[in-house]
């Protein structure tokens, strides 16, 4: 697993606009490299703010939407829909505004869809998915994904493995029913640490003060356990991508100065 590289952007505008355009340059190279590229995408206020960076972006255009394969980290297990669904936002955000194929947007089950309110059915469902789209070349039962974008929460919860919870825990399934979660909705399904270990590249973005000191206590050698962003890693690459706002608890010497 790499080591995290930290960088530090002055505020979440330019945050989102950075990691906007670091993303656009990352599909573009993977299509170039394979034919196709892959993206996990995440929920909360900086993944949707990164999506509607993306939207807004003139080099959105560079990317072959047609070849992109979207997937997701975890979605709140609510009816198709919802306005809180993660992916009901990212189609408000960017999805719905870009010419991809219906068929390699990779949604998580809704709650009262094929699989009723079983949560567990649908965490399943989505694995047995996620093992028919991984190749030979894969490390295990999901794609290689090219870039896996995880929201970071203030204590510390990436997808939706809440510290201390069995799914942080769990070391063999790629996709688990969560229940219990300690920030509603409390009924979601997740990647688990194994399956986000298997990206090239994991992204961890985070901005605001209610982030600061998540961000110290991943970075600082914690056990994944209690604080999962700590195990969230990519086989060649970790990116932390902050604002000065979350950096503000971490060593000055851990990042370069802030990018414009």
């Amino acid at each position: 697993m790499s080591a995290p590289q930290v960088v530090v952007h002055r505020d979440k505008e330019l945050m989102a606009q950075a990691a906007a355009a670091r993303l656009i340059t990352k599909i573009v190279d993977a299509q170039a490299a394979r034919g196709s590229a892959s993206v996990v995408l995440t929920g909360g206020r900086n993944g949707n703010g990164l999506l509607a960076a993306l939207a807004e972006a003139p080099a959105r255009d560079a990317v072959d939407w047609s070849r992109l394969d979207l997937w997701w980290g975890d979605e709140r297990f609510l009816p198709d829909g919802d306005p809180e669904r993660n992916e009901t936002q990212a189609r408000a955000a960017l999805l719905d505004s870009v010419p991809l194929d219906p068929a390699r947007v990779h949604a998580m089950a809704p709650a009262g869809g094929p699989y009723g309110n079983d949560a567990d059915a649908a965490a399943e469902a989505y694995a047995a998915e996620l093992a028919a789209a991984a190749g030979p070349e894969d490390h295990g039962p999901v794609p290689s994904f090219d870039v896996l974008l995880l929201g970071v929460g203030p204590d510390t919860h990436v997808a939706s493995l809440f510290p201390e919870l069995p799914g942080v825990r769990e070391d063999e399934r790629t996709v688990v029913g969560v229940h219990g979660a300690p920030k509603p909705p409390p009924t979601r399904v997740s990647l688990t640490l194994p399956a986000i270990r298997a990206a090239r590249e994991v992204w961890l973005l985070a901005a605001g003060a209610d982030k600061a000191q998540a961000a110290a206590i991943a970075l600082s050698g914690a056990g994944e356990i209690q604080a999962p962003a700590a195990g969230a890693r990519g086989r060649s690459r970790t990116l932390w991508l902050l604002d000065e706002a979350a950096a503000s608890q971490l060593p000055r010497d851990l990042y370069p100065p802030a990018s414009a």
